[in-house]
């Protein structure tokens, strides 16, 4: 619940019901909560670029029962915005039409001294209505930069989702953007593009020498540092806080079950924690490696249902 004695951020977020699961794995990663609904309240600040559910981020700087008294605080502050701009942020609780967001809007801002900007402002600010309390504040919007990753020169039907492979790497690291990451079977380098693009510290391995080619061409495409080395993950001589594993299943390249286990065991290796990816519940054969599970999930794709474990 919002909490008025400590500086609180209000987040909104968007999923599909296939992949509802994961969505909130990855706050409760970043923000180490559990929300019930598309929206939540935390004093931890996170760029809503980062994620690819999370829409809109509000620094609440007023609360109220009505919106009078949302505007009767920011003329009573003489709050002042340089080039700003107004926006209604839409939420899942409270239906509000058009014609009324657009007059909220309206409102709010000539209340707000300085001069307004709808096109390119410096200051966006974002009011909204959740179970009859009002919130205004700095409003953040995701820029979904990450969404241009879908055009990669290469890609395979098997391979992640931009957005899937995005929630992994922040539930790898959290909020430790300094988090060592290994991506042992990286393929065409889906997930290594998601974690580069957030700074990321993170290295792949590649054993099929085409497949590694491509990852290498889609990496060079979006302008990333070549960090994959084509070679069996058996021979990755470092250590790593994290592994992020899509488990090979045998369409691109063939692979034993006992090839899958020795990844596994191989991962443990290497790595403190493991996010894996695997079609069937592995989770006994995760456990015998010497990995403790912290939390799963599931998502689809297509005919394919996903497990997705975390392990330390």
């Amino acid at each position: 619940m919002f909490n008025l004695l400590q500086k609180q951020y209000l987040y909104t977020s968007n999923y599909s019901e296939d992949e509802e699961s994961l969505s909130k794995m990855e706050i409760k990663y970043l923000f180490d909560i559990s929300p019930e609904r598309k929206y939540f309240f935390s004093d931890i600040h996170v760029d809503p670029s980062r994620s690819p559910f999370i829409k809109k981020c509000i620094d609440i700087i007023y609360t109220g029962a009505s919106i009078q008294s949302i505007l009767d605080k920011i003329q009573s502050d003489k709050l002042f915005g340089l080039n700003y701009k107004v926006v209604y942020v839409d939420n899942t609780i409270e239906e509000i039409g058009f014609h009324e967001r657009r007059e909220i809007e309206r409102t709010v801002g000539l209340c707000i001294l300085g001069e307004a900007d709808f096109k390119n402002p410096q200051t966006t600010y974002g009011i909204t209505k959740l179970e009859n309390q009002w919130f205004f504040g700095k409003c953040e919007s995701n820029a979904s930069d990450w969404l241009s990753h879908n055009k990669k020169p290469f890609s395979y039907c098997n391979a992640l989702k931009v957005n899937v492979s995005r929630a992994l790497v922040n539930i790898a690291v959290g909020n430790n953007l300094t988090t060592r990451v290994i991506d042992p079977c990286c393929g065409i380098g889906t997930v290594l593009i998601e974690a580069l693009s957030l700074g990321i510290d993170i290295k792949g391995y590649e054993l099929n020498p085409y497949i590694g080619e491509n990852a290498k061409r889609n990496l060079e495409y979006f302008g990333y540092e070549d960090v994959v080395t084509i070679d069996n993950m058996i021979n990755i001589q470092d250590e790593f806080d994290v592994a992020i594993v899509d488990l090979p299943y045998g369409l691109s390249t063939e692979i034993s079950k006992e090839e899958q286990l020795s990844i596994i065991s191989g991962t443990k290796r290497i790595a403190n924690r493991m996010v894996i990816i695997t079609l069937e519940n592995m989770e006994s054969e995760i456990l015998s490696s010497g990995f403790h599970i912290e939390a799963k999930c599931t998502i689809s794709k297509g005919t394919f249902k996903r497990y997705i474990t975390i392990c330390s």
